[in-house]
């Protein structure tokens, strides 16, 4: 009875391993097809990636040479001072200074007031230049509007103007000897002391507010339609719409547009620079970046860096600080 057991458990066993292996067999190929793919695929997706990185490489490396390289270099021309040794005749040394600089620039008050001049131009321009850039897409995305095609490309001209061209255009009408306001009797000296200033926000306002307006235009144009028409079926008129519905759907742009608008203003240099050689009421200090471009003039590189990196930072906080009391004003 053993023997007859252990015999049949033998043929059993024999069986089983044949059965097993069998099924193992069967299994295999399925195994090796479902793998055999995702070997396969790996070539593919890392040329995949190359020729992703192929596109983004002639962005990237401008970037970095021309961007991320020059903030590097200044930063690190910051903390640099150039002392001379040896007397009159001696030679100059350029040695690690720490935040020499930096002391420097925020104890001079000529810093001081071209950052207060650029914020006092901020607070108005920046609000006014919003409302007329609203206004005006506002207008363009009115149905009853005809020509819509021809006032987008007049407001945008100007944009298109390059600034320097814009500013001595805008110098000449302004300036007493050449405008032809003052000669049609509006005795007005508007490159004087007390409107030097508005004179150049107007030059501003004129060059940027209708690319504002395209851009607040686009997204009007982006809110579905269905949402007007049921307000008009409710008995809303233009106005009532224009309120409660388009403005606030397009805030996200207001706020966008806003913030470049302030950064401009803080990295003002252009308007400035032309109406300098018009009237002597813009000194060589009257912006931030005009003081660090005539100390950089005047070979006062570490000077000139830490004015700019000063300023960046000032930018950088004022941007998030505007964005941060947004948020705070949507959440409540």
């Amino acid at each position: 009875m053993i023997e007859t057991s252990s015999a049949t458990d033998a043929e059993d066993t024999l069986h089983r391993s044949r059965h097993g292996g069998e099924r193992t067999a069967a299994v295999r190929p399925s195994l090796d097809r479902s793998v055999r793919p995702a070997a396969e695929q790996r070539p593919g997706k890392r040329r995949s990636w190359l020729i992703g990185l192929g596109f983004l490489l002639p962005f990237f490396v401008p970037f970095l040479l021309f961007y991320v390289g020059p903030v590097v270099y200044a930063a690190i021309q910051s903390t640099q001072v150039t002392e001379r040794v040896g007397g009159i005749f001696g030679t100059t040394v350029t040695k690690f200074g720490g935040l020499t600089q930096y002391a420097a620039v925020l104890s001079s008050p000529d810093f001081w007031s071209s950052v207060g001049r650029v914020a006092l131009l901020g607070v108005i321009q920046v609000p006014l230049m919003g409302a007329l850039a609203l206004l005006l897409a506002l207008l363009l995305d009115s149905p009853r509007v005809r020509l819509g095609r021809f006032f987008r490309l007049a407001y945008f001209l100007p944009f298109a103007v390059p600034g320097v061209v814009a500013a001595i255009m805008w110098g000449s009408l302004l300036d007493p000897s050449t405008s032809p306001f003052y000669q049609a009797g509006l005795h007005v000296n508007f490159l004087g002391p007390g409107l030097v200033l508005p004179s150049i926000g107007n030059v501003a306002v004129w060059t940027y507010a209708g690319s504002n307006a395209i851009i607040l235009l686009a997204a009007l144009k982006s809110v579905p339609p269905q949402l007007f028409e049921a307000a008009r079926l409710d008995g809303a008129g233009d106005l009532r719409i224009a309120w409660s519905i388009k403005i606030p759907l397009v805030r996200p742009a207001i706020v966008f547009t806003a913030i470049l608008n302030m950064i401009g203003v803080l990295q003002l240099i252009t308007e400035p620079m032309i109406f300098r050689t018009i009237t002597s009421e813009v000194t060589s200090g009257y912006t931030p970046n005009m003081l660090a471009y005539n100390s950089a003039s005047a070979d006062q590189y570490q000077y000139a860096a830490a004015l700019s990196v000063t300023l960046a930072v000032i930018t950088f906080a004022a941007s998030f600080g505007f964005l941060k009391i947004l948020q705070r004003r949507a959440d409540r």
